[in-house]
């Protein structure tokens, strides 16, 4: 039945909410039991071209406020966010499956907000010597113009945060395009935005898929595409954008590993290993520690470990105060999940030391997938090197710090690595050799809004976070002037 926490279904373009769209509406299901519980408007083409046009107008504006004013909106955007933190938590909860117990990464969202706003009236450019004749040679920085934004489904208060807020510090007008797996946080964001002060047109939020992101990349008043999201969709982004020249950063999947040295601290390594490998977001999250290499001395003791630790969480009612884990996106995630599970099973790539099956019983109904664990898993397999975007978590060997290394950078990705050890020169040591954009020592997922964010290898190109994630946003101009 239709849920009365969702309110707003239909795209934002210039201020205006658009009800009727080219593509008509679709039904949203409830992770957590497959009820239909909203019908929204789906953009397409059409959508992206008025909002297009709408941020050509709301950049003019935007762009007119003088940055200590900008910095203003944009943190009383952020005071809004706050204010209606439990609404977003139940909205997180409801369309994404992310349980409330975990604030629906609100908090993590608000610091993104506050970070950026501040950096808001900080753009500067430097005078540079000239080298030739006597002059004034200088840089100035500027926005692109409009941006398009592409989020991925997983973590929707996040990932709005991390793209919109320093495309709008930097001056630019945005549209954001959210799946339609995961609209409403988007456009709940976008009212508090109107809320605040920012221009009608400066934020344009379109729920789509493929017609509206591929109609995104094609427009030419969009001066610059960022996505987040997997490796498949992003090749076709990335041919998109070479075929119009425009620029684009990509922050694409991972498939993390986990280093647990003899010396680690063996209950707390365990837990992390356990809650952030495959608990935090049913392991559909991108930098998530989802391969173990543990040392060979304190391998069983770990694998002991990280079950009884997995063994423990609620599973469960992403409303339920008490859950811990709740269900994967869709009933096509946890049918692809369960197949890999089934294969990996098949074909003897470890021994399942928890979880592995579909949960049954008061959650039959909903896309609830147990959180699981693999031991002995073999370094060459699937398991250990395909990112699986579910609770798996595949736990395996190594012998020494020469045979971890090399197993944690034998990947196509290189996006996050761990290490767990009490040796500080090791810690330093390989977070040099490990080929990763963020490296974790003895602690959880690096996503602080004012640290650069981003990978290496196909774990693609480009910042978020940091001076340099609103760098991203802005485009350096030189000047010279003769005396």
């Amino acid at each position: 039945m239709p849920s009365a926490d969702i309110k707003r279904t239909a795209p934002l373009i210039g201020g205006k909410w658009v009800s009727e769209t080219s593509l008509g509406k679709a039904q949203h299901l409830n992770p957590a039991n497959n009820q239909p519980q909203a019908e929204f408007a789906v953009g397409g083409a059409k959508e992206i071209d008025a909002a297009a046009e709408a941020a050509l107008k709301g950049h003019e504006a935007w762009i007119a406020v003088p940055p200590d004013r900008r910095r203003d909106i944009l943190t009383k955007w952020a005071d809004l966010v706050r204010d209606h933190a439990p609404e977003f938590v139940r909205l997180a909860a409801l369309e994404s499956g992310l349980p409330t117990m975990l604030g629906g990464g609100g908090e993590l969202a608000q610091r993104w907000f506050r970070y950026y706003a501040s950096l808001a009236d900080k753009i500067v450019g430097e005078v540079v010597e000239p080298t030739g004749a006597a002059g004034m040679n200088y840089t100035l920085h500027e926005p692109y113009g409009v941006v398009g934004l592409i989020i991925p489904w997983n973590s929707p208060m996040v990932a709005s945060s991390m793209k919109v807020t320093p495309a709008l510090a930097a001056g630019n007008a945005v549209i954001l395009k959210p799946p339609t797996l995961t609209p409403f946080v988007a456009l709940r964001l976008a009212e508090l935005a109107l809320e605040a002060g920012l221009p009608e047109g400066t934020f344009n939020v379109v729920p789509g898929d493929a017609e509206a992101g591929n109609a995104l990349v094609a427009n030419p008043h969009v001066g610059k595409i960022s996505f987040t999201g997997g490796g498949p969709v992003a090749k076709i982004v990335m041919h998109n954008c070479a075929d119009h020249l425009k620029p684009l950063a990509l922050e694409l999947g991972g498939k993390s590993a986990n280093l647990i040295f003899e010396d680690a601290d063996l209950d707390a390594s365990a837990q992390m290993a356990g809650i952030q490998g495959c608990a935090v977001l049913s392991g559909q999250g991108c930098v998530l520690p989802t391969r173990a290499y543990v040392h060979e001395s304190v391998y069983d003791a770990f694998v002991e470990r990280v079950k009884a630790v997995v063994e423990s969480f609620a599973v469960g009612d992403p409303l339920d105060a008490k859950t811990f884990v709740g269900p994967v996106i869709s009933q096509a995630s946890a049918k692809r999940i369960l197949g890999v599970i089934e294969t990996a099973k098949a074909q003897n790539m470890g021994r399942v030391v928890t979880g592995g099956v579909k949960l049954g019983g008061a959650l039959e109904a909903g896309n609830f997938v147990a959180p699981t664990v693999f031991a002995d898993v073999p370094h060459e397999s699937s398991l250990s090197r395909e990112e699986i975007f579910g609770p798996v978590l595949a736990v395996s060997r190594f012998t020494d710090e020469a045979d971890a290394v090399r197993k944690a950078n034998d990947s196509i990705y290189g996006l996050g690595a761990y290490v767990h050890t009490q040796n500080l020169t090791r810690a330093h040591r390989l977070a040099r050799q490990l080929k990763s954009g963020a490296i974790s020592i003895n602690s959880g997922v690096p996503m602080a809004p004012n640290t650069p964010f981003g990978g290496y290898k196909q774990s693609g190109f480009g910042r978020e976070g940091g001076k340099v994630g609103l760098e991203e946003f802005l485009q350096m101009k030189n000047v010279y002037i003769p005396f």
